[in-house]
Order: C-alpha cells, then structure tokens, then sequence
C-alpha cells in the first residue's frame, strides 16, 4: 500500500521536528547539572534532587493535562508543548544575563519541559497513528529511533565543546530554540486537522488518565509491557548517576573516557532500530519483543564490576553496546504495538498514563538509589540493580500468537 504525497510531506516535516528537538535535547545533555555546580556551585544532594523533583513534579503536572490532548486536536497540541518548553528554556539565560538566575528556577523549568514532554509525546503518538497506514507505523517508529540514538552519538560531545567555548547558557539557548524550530515545522504541514469526537463516558482531566491506565491494565498483552518498561527504565536511570560516581570518583576514569564509554556504544541503538524490521517480518513482533526484552535485562549487572583502566573502559563498551542493541530492537516494536494495540480516541490517555508512570518511576527510583548507594557503596546498589534487571523477562507476555507483518511486493516510498 503506498501513501500519498500530503501524508507523505506531513510525515516529512513531522519527522524534521523530531529530529531538530531531539538534536536540541541531546546537545543541552545533562546542561542543568552542569549549570548548577559551575554557576550556581550546587552539591551533589541539590544535583541529584534536580533530575528526581523535576521528573515527579513534571509528572504530576502532566496528571490533569496530558489526557486533553485525547479530546483537541493534536498538531495545535504539538505546538503548544513545544511553545512552553521553548519559553521556558529561555528564561533560564535571561535570568542568568540580568544575574538572577537561582536553583529554583532550574527546578521550576526541568518541571515544566518534563510535563510538556509528557503532552507532546502523547499527542504525537495519536496523531502518528492517525495519519499513517497500520503498516508503515514500525518503519516511522524505527526511523525515530534512529534518530534520538544518531543524537545521542553526536548531541553531547558538541554540546561539550559548545558549553566550553562558548558559555554555559549556549547549549541550553541551542535547546530551547530546537523546540521553536520544531513547533515551525509541524505548523509546516498544513491542512485541516478534524477536532476528534468525544463520547459521553470519556473523561477530562484526572479522570481521563485513570482511564489510561485502566485501559492498559483490562489489556492482556499491554500490562505486562507497561510493568515490564517502568521497571527496566527506572532501573538503568536510577543506576546511571551511580555509574558516574564509580567511574569519574572511585576509579578515576577522565571525563573524556566516560563520555566515550556511554557516547560510542549509542551507535548499538541506531543498529538495532535498523534490524528491527527485517526481524518483525521473519519472526513475528511479539517474539522479537520476548527476545530483545529479555537480552536487554542480562547487560547491567556487568556495570558492577568496572574495574580502574583500559580493561574497566572496554568491559561498559561492550555491556553498554550490548544493552543499546537489544533496547534499538525493543523500543520501536514496542511503540508499534502499542499504537496498533490501542482504540484511536485512547492513544493520548494511554501514551500520557504510560509517560506519567515511568517518569515517576525514575525520579523515585533515582532518590531510593541514592539512598542505597549511601548505605552500600555505589557499587553495590548498581549490582543490586542489575538483579532486579534479571527478573524483569519474568514480566514479559508469555503465551501470545506471533503476529507477522506481511509487507507489500511493491516498492515502499521511504518515509
């Protein structure tokens, strides 16, 4: 089935949207934490209290707002979060320039762009499914996670360089002018959006994003996906602070090897959204989901035993590059199956109900981490983690029919 030219372009700007905020977001890597102990000379309780409250309270702001993109239309809902994130971002270097920049402020702002990002996902993901055939929506999905991994690869050491030649403020100015970009690019796409129905039992609000979730746990296959997702992802951010502590402290790894230790192995992720595909079509998406769910719970118990020089280097390039191919492979089949596996007037509730969850998940599981590893050392909180990780498969769907995707003999246009 070929789609044609106006979906086509939508799809192209849409994509050009993702990808220059993605950019932007992977270039202002880790810029708040850096802005609060080099400008604002912040320890370290304040600079792990920054990500956990930014990510509960965004989480929280997003309960009542998220679900209404269900109900408006979602381009003009699109614009809107990237709007806020980019008036928000904004205020952090004007506040700097006129000196009145404070920790709260940062705080403030990470809440805000976190449940902006809340909305627009679940907006793109609605609009996603109701713009492309049901068989293209795993190559879209692959190509935006070709794109935050290809970002992640390059975003960070340029945002560096930027951050030293230029400033503290540049990296976080490059981000919030990605998100003006971004909201000028979905404008772009034109034509007329219609407002979705709303039937009389659907909720506004709270109420809608309850509906959320009980759509996802009546859902036989989509339940243990979501327990499944919350807890291998707030494993690995829970760990990663502590990561950094071992490496750059304990071990006394340069800055540089880090970033070349979790930068490189970023290349695993563009790998395996790339084989994502050809997989689907020879096994089916719920094998491939049991399989690359379950090898990307074996890689993060390798993180405990780093050991100081070229051999400690070597073995987070192989765990962390082992990890990004199973979560490349993973992460697009799953969006895919959640769009295809969701009624078409539920994808924002469901999409904000799931965003909501893991970004909760994260921000306490980063606090309880921080606390463990204060008891245990930080070696033996991430070793702790990387059971728990092993136990995740456990909450994978078990006895599902594979579903394969029969894709068309006739030549697809890229999208």
């Amino acid at each position: 089935m070929l789609i044609d030219g106006s979906v086509r372009r939508a799809f192209a700007w849409l994509c050009a949207a993702y990808a220059v905020s993605t950019a932007g977001t992977f270039v202002a890597f880790d810029a708040f934490p850096l802005i609060a102990i080099l400008v604002l000379h912040a320890g370290p309780v304040e600079v792990s209290g920054l990500r956990a409250v930014g990510l509960a309270v965004g989480a929280i702001v997003a309960v009542p707002i998220a679900p209404l993109v269900d109900f408006r239309r979602k381009r003009p809902a699109m614009i809107a979060a990237d709007l806020i994130r980019f008036a928000a971002l904004t205020s952090i270097p004007v506040a700097f320039a006129i000196d009145r920049l404070g920790f709260v402020q940062l705080v403030v702002v990470s809440a805000i762009a976190a449940a902006a990002d809340i909305a627009f996902r679940a907006a793109t993901g609605a609009y996603l499914k109701s713009l492309l055939p049901r068989g293209d929506l795993l190559v879209a999905n692959a190509r935006f996670e070709s794109t935050t991994w290809t970002a992640t690869v390059v975003g960070p050491p340029l945002g560096g360089v930027a951050f030293a030649l230029f400033g503290p403020m540049t990296t976080v100015i490059a981000d919030g002018a990605s998100y003006l970009l971004s909201a000028l690019a979905i404008g772009a796409i034109g034509g007329n959006e219609p407002r979705p129905a709303r039937s009389a039992t659907s909720r506004l609000g709270i109420g809608g994003l309850f509906e959320g979730w009980r759509y996802i746990l009546a859902h036989p296959t989509l339940r243990p996906l979501f327990f499944n997702t919350i807890m291998v992802n707030g494993l690995i951010m829970a760990t990663a602070p502590l990561v950094a502590v071992l490496m750059l402290g304990r071990l006394g790894f340069a800055p540089w090897q880090y970033g070349l230790a979790f930068g490189l192995p970023c290349v695993g992720g563009i790998l395996g959204a790339r084989l994502a595909r050809p997989l689907i079509a020879r096994f089916g998406d719920r094998k491939v989901m049991r399989v690359a769910g379950c090898l990307r719970a074996c890689w993060s118990i390798g993180l405990a035993f780093i050991q100081p020089g070229i051999g400690g280097l070597v073995l987070v390039l192989v765990v962390q590059f082992g990890l990004l191919v199973s979560i490349g492979v993973f992460n697009p089949v799953l969006a895919t199956y959640r769009l295809e596996h969701t009624e078409a007037d539920r994808v924002a509730r469901v999409l904000s109900a799931w965003s909501v969850t893991s970004n909760a998940t994260v921000a306490v599981l980063t606090a309880l981490w921080g606390l463990l590893a204060g008891l245990t050392g930080p070696r033996t909180a991430i070793a702790i983690a990387g059971l728990l990780m092993l136990l995740s498969p456990f909450l994978l769907p078990r006895q599902a029919r594979a579903r394969h995707h029969n894709w068309p003999q006739v030549v697809r246009p890229n999208l």
